[in-house]
C-alpha cells in the first residue's frame, strides 16, 4: 500500500509541476513577450496612435509625448472661448478616467434644465418677423420685467421651484465667489438668517448653499429683475468700490443681462411664450455620448453653431461676418468625414481638430 501511495505522490507532484510550469509559460507569453511585441510594433509603426493621438497648439502630430500637447483627436474636451465650436455634453465633465453616460430620465428636470441651459443662449426663431434672429435679447427684455405667469420675482419663483438649481448656484462654482457673495449678504442679513435658523432648527450653523434659496428670495426683492453674476472688469476700468482696478478682477453683481439669464431662464421664458416658433436644434448639440468623451459632433451640429462662432471671429479680426462664415464653412466642409470613408453614417467633425485650425487662421481669440 505504502508503494502505492508515493506512486500517487509522485504522479500528482508531477502533475503540479507540469502545471506550474504550464502557468510560467502563460504568464511570460501572454503578460511580457506578447505585450512588448505590440508596444514595438505601436511605436515603431503607429507611434501617433500609439500614444494616444496627441496634437500640439500648431495642429502638428505628437508622436512622442513632448509636453507640447494641447490635446488628444480621440478624446473630447470643453472650450471657454465663443470662438470655439464646442463638443457634446459631457456626464462625465470630460474626465477620460471617469467616463460615463448620463442615466437622467425624460422627466427629471436636472436633465430639462441642462438643455434649456444650453439652448438659452444660442437657439433662435424659425418663422415670422425675426426668423433667423436670436431668442436671447428677448429672454432678457422678458427677465427684466421681473413677471413670470403673472407673478412678480422671476427670481424668487425660480428658486423656491428648484431648490436643488439654487443651491447648485452655490456649490457648483469652484472658485468659491457665489459661496463667499452669500457669505457676505448673510452678514447684512441677520434677521433673515436668523429666521431662516428658527424655521430649521436642525440648521443651527447654516452653510451658504443652505442659505440658497432663502438669499435668492431676498435678492429678487431687492434687486428686481436682475440676477447675482460674475462682471469682469479689465485695467483700467473702475471698480464698483470706486477704486481703479489694477489687474483683471471678476465681481460677482446683480445683472440684467448676460448669458447666466439667457441660460438660467430660457426654460421659464419658453413657458412664458409657448407660441414661439423656435429653431429646432440637431439632437447631438444637447444629449451626451454613452462614453461622454465623443470627440466629434456632426456637420450639422457644427453649421448651427457657426453664425456665433463666425459673428466672434468677425469681432475680433474686424472683418466682414459673410466672409468669415464661408471660410470657415469651407474649413468645416474640408474636415467632414463620414464612418468607412463615407459608406454610411453622417459626416462628423473633430472639435478639437477645427478649432486648431481656426486659431491658426485667426490667431488667439479677444473674448
Amino acid at each position: 500500500m505504502s508503494g502505492e501511495a508515493n506512486s500517487g505522490v509522485i504522479i500528482m507532484l508531477k502533475s503540479i509541476t507540469k502545471s506550474l510550469w504550464l502557468l510560467g509559460f502563460s504568464v511570460v507569453i501572454c503578460c511580457v513577450i506578447y505585450p512588448l511585441i505590440m508596444l514595438g510594433i505601436g511605436q515603431a509603426i503607429f507611434p501617433f496612435q500609439a500614444n494616444g493621438s496627441m496634437v500640439a497648439a500648431d495642429g502638428s502630430r505628437v508622436e512622442y509625448p513632448t509636453g507640447s500637447e494641447v490635446g488628444s483627436l480621440l478624446i473630447a474636451q470643453p472650450f471657454t472661448k465663443a470662438e470655439y465650436f464646442q463638443p457634446r455634453p459631457s456626464a462625465c465633465s470630460y474626465d477620460a478616467s471617469a467616463s460615463s453616460s448620463q442615466a437622467w430620465a425624460a422627466s427629471n428636470y436636472q436633465l430639462r434644465n441642462r438643455v434649456a441651459t444650453q439652448l438659452g443662449p444660442i437657439v433662435t426663431y424659425k418663422s415670422g418677423v425675426k426668423a433667423g434672429q436670436s431668442v436671447a435679447p428677448d429672454i432678457e427684455a422678458w427677465f427684466q420685467k421681473d413677471q413670470f405667469q403673472g407673478n412678480a420675482s422671476i427670481v424668487a419663483q425660480w428658486a423656491d421651484a428648484h431648490n436643488g438649481l439654487a443651491q447648485a448656484w452655490v456649490t457648483g462654482d469652484s472658485s468659491g465667489a457665489h459661496a463667499q457673495y452669500i457669505t457676505d449678504w448673510e452678514k447684512a442679513h441677520q434677521a433673515v438668517v436668523q429666521q431662516f435658523i428658527k424655521d430649521n432648527p436642525s440648521t443651527p450653523q447654516p452653510q451658504p448653499s443652505d442659505l440658497a434659496v432663502v438669499f435668492f428670495e431676498t435678492f429678487s426683492k431687492e434687486n428686481p429683475g436682475k440676477f447675482p453674476s460674475a462682471v469682469n472688469y479689465n485695467p483700467p476700468t473702475t471698480l464698483p468700490s470706486g477704486f481703479p482696478a489694477t489687474q483683471p478682477t471678476t465681481i460677482i453683481q446683480p445683472v440684467n443681462t448676460g448669458s447666466d439669464i439667457q441660460s438660467d431662464f430660457f426654460d421659464m421664458w419658453r413657458q412664458d411664450n409657448p407660441n414661439a416658433d423656435l429653431q429646432d436644434v440637431p439632437a447631438d448639440l444637447v444629449t451626451t455620448s454613452g462614453s461622454g468623451l465623443d470627440p466629434h459632433i456632426t456637420l450639422q451640429n457644427a453649421e448651427f453653431q457657426l453664425p456665433g462662432i463666425a459673428g466672434q471671429w468677425a469681432q475680433d479680426t474686424k472683418r466682414d461676418p459673410a466672409a468669415i462664415s464661408q471660410e470657415i464653412d469651407g474649413i468645416l466642409k474640408k474636415d467632414a468625414e463620414a464612418p468607412m470613408g463615407g459608406l454610411w453614417g453622417e459626416q462628423m467633425i473633430n472639435v478639437l481638430q477645427v478649432n486648431l485650425e481656426l486659431r491658426q487662421k485667426y490667431g488667439q481669440p479677444a473674448s
